[in-house]
This record gives C-alpha cells, sequence and structure tokens, in this order.
C-alpha cells in the first residue's frame, strides 16, 4: 500500500512538472507569434521603447546612487559635527568653572601670614602666565571671586581660609612655575616683603580642580548672536 501510494504521488508530480512546462512554452509560443505578427516598424518602436526604458531605468540607478552617497555624507559630517560641538562645549563649561577640570599644573603651599593682596599677586601671575583653571583650597576661582582680608583673617567669597593655603593651578607646570620664581617675580617679592612666610612651588604631572558652585549666569551681560 505504501508503495502504490508512493508511486503516485510521484506520477502526479511528475504530471504537474509537465503541465507546467507546456504552458510556459505555449505561452512563449504566443509571445512569438504575437510578434511575428508586428512590422519592422512596429518592431522598430518597441525595441525603441524598451532601450529607452532601460537607459531611464538605469539614470534612476544612478541618480538613488548618488542621493545615498550624498545622505551618507551629510550623516557622517553630522556625526562629526555634533561630536566637534560637544567637545567644544565640555571644553567652555571647564574653561568657565562649570565642569570639574584636571590635567597637570603647579601646586603653591602659603605657610604663615599672608595678606590678601600677596594671595591675589600670586593667582594674577598665574592667569598672566597661561592657567586654564585655579583654586585656592579646594575653591574654584571664577569671575567675581578675590581673596579679602589681612593677616589670619582671609575669606574668598565669604568662606575662611585658615593658613597653610594651598593654590592649585593647570597649566604648563614649567611655563607657570617659572614666571612665578623668576627673578624679581611675585615669589621673591613676596618673601623679601613677608620673610616670615613660608612659599614653595612645585609641578604636578596631574592637578584635580572641582566645579564652582557659584552661579555663572551674568546678570546684566546678555549675548550677542
Amino acid at each position: 500500500m505504501r508503495r502504490g501510494w508512493r508511486g503516485k504521488v510521484a506520477v502526479g508530480t511528475v504530471l504537474l512538472i509537465l503541465g507546467f512546462l507546456a504552458v510556459a512554452q505555449l505561452r512563449s509560443q504566443a509571445t512569438d507569434q504575437a510578434l511575428a505578427q508586428l512590422s519592422v516598424q512596429d518592431l522598430t518602436e518597441l525595441v525603441a521603447n524598451l532601450t529607452a526604458r532601460n537607459n531611464q531605468l538605469r539614470d534612476d540607478l544612478r541618480s538613488l546612487e548618488m542621493q545615498r552617497t550624498t545622505l551618507q555624507g551629510a550623516v557622517q559630517r553630522g556625526d562629526s559635527s555634533a561630536a566637534s560641538i560637544r567637545n567644544d562645549l565640555q571644553r567652555l563649561l571647564g574653561w568657565s568653572g562649570a565642569l570639574g577640570v584636571s590635567g597637570a599644573g603647579v601646586r603653591i603651599s602659603v605657610a604663615g601670614s599672608l595678606p590678601s593682596d600677596g594671595i591675589n599677586s600670586l593667582v594674577n601671575e598665574l592667569w598672566n602666565a597661561g592657567a586654564e583653571a585655579v583654586s585656592i583650597d579646594g575653591i574654584r576661582l571664577v569671575p567675581g571671586l578675590v581673596v579679602v582680608g589681612t593677616g589670619d583673617s582671609l575669606e574668598i567669597g565669604g568662606s575662611p581660609l585658615v593658613p597653610p593655603l594651598e593654590i592649585l593651578a593647570i597649566g604648563q607646570p614649567e611655563t607657570l612655575a617659572g614666571s612665578l620664581t623668576r627673578a624679581g617675580g611675585p615669589i621673591a617679592q613676596l618673601a623679601a616683603t613677608y620673610p616670615q612666610v613660608t612659599l614653595a612651588v612645585s609641578g604636578q604631572d596631574l592637578v584635580q580642580i572641582k566645579a564652582t558652585d557659584r552661579s555663572l549666569a551674568p546678570v546684566l551681560g546678555k549675548p550677542r548672536l
């Protein structure tokens, strides 16, 4: 019974394939007969239309490929521009004090009673020498923050400063240290004026300065676009 059933299925499959081939051949013959009935002028026009259509399809394909290439380039440029903008924004935020920063720099230790103008002279020298960020005892210096007071009653932004003080600055260590310790520079002047104060400058491979906790929003200034 199984062999008879399998045989019937095989025969049915063969007949189905033969029927499909016969239909395809008949259609091909019908198409050939239809073409044979066309005049030379009709055949020429048909070939011309097919050629024109193929050329149009090729042009469309080239146009689409060019559009794809253009879009891919735009996407890549957009990603690159966005990354560049993000990097610029991070640098600006770090430079302004809104973000913490780290890098090579110098450390200045101040042991003894040094008035505010002496501290500010050290800070100003650092800025002039190219410091990118400065802090005093962990307080980030931003516009509007200066050391005030004398002797042991120093403060900055309402926060007291208790000696010994630590001033950190990010920038080229050699440049910053050289500017501070040059002959006739601020360290030499302060040492001569306040001999009881000990000042030490050392280059640092890594200085970490945290962000400011003060608002950096301008009160009167407005951005110009």
